[in-house]
């Protein structure tokens, strides 16, 4: 074949790979990561200590990133899709920045004690990942993303006695919301 051929060949499919969006996005996944950070919220809300608020929380972020994981792999091994796809990838350049920026945050604010800022930020930075990677997904994700932000606001203007209450709806009853949407509209 000669080169310019291949050359057009290697253009179109470079092409169709940017315009594809990444559809692994594990609907069921997000409804069990809801769950799991329901049963967060009951286990933190079980003790006084801030120590094992966060504590708590941050296992359920580890579990929550397994199970995630794991639900994306078996999402596109379904559907005989490459995970890493450029979409895929996009993706996940695009939620990495936000979740490395929540981690350092929640060191620096930990340490400064202001531990009621912890959910607001959480949720806020979380929702951006999500928008931003959602941008190279489906519609529904992103606006997961900004009901995530939304609940961040709202999480930095709230007393901090309501706390595990917002995170238990954000990060539970927003993944169980929008993961049933994107199980039942995108295959699983």
């Amino acid at each position: 074949m000669p080169a310019h051929a291949i050359d057009d060949l290697r253009f179109i499919r470079e092409t169709m790979e940017s315009a594809a969006s990444f559809t692994a996005v594990p609907g069921w996944g997000g409804v069990m990561i809801g769950i799991t950070a329901l049963g967060a919220a009951l286990v933190a809300s079980l003790r006084a200590p801030v120590g094992w608020w966060v504590s708590v929380w941050g296992l359920e972020a580890l579990c929550a990133f397994a199970v995630g994981a794991s639900a994306a792999f078996w999402k596109a091994r379904r559907a005989q899709t490459p995970l890493f796809s450029r979409p895929g990838r996009k993706f996940v350049l695009g939620l990495l920045p936000p979740m490395l920026a929540a981690a350092v945050l929640s060191a620096v604010v930990y340490r400064a004690g202001a531990f009621y800022l912890l959910p607001g930020i959480w949720l806020l930075l979380y929702g951006v990942g999500i928008v931003t990677g959602g941008a190279y997904s489906v519609k529904v994700v992103p606006m997961m993303g900004l009901c995530f932000m939304f609940a961040g606001m709202v999480a930095l203007l709230s007393p901090p006695a309501w706390a595990n209450s917002i995170m238990a709806a954000g990060f539970g009853g927003l993944h169980i919301v929008f993961g049933t949407i994107i199980a039942r509209r995108y295959g699983g």
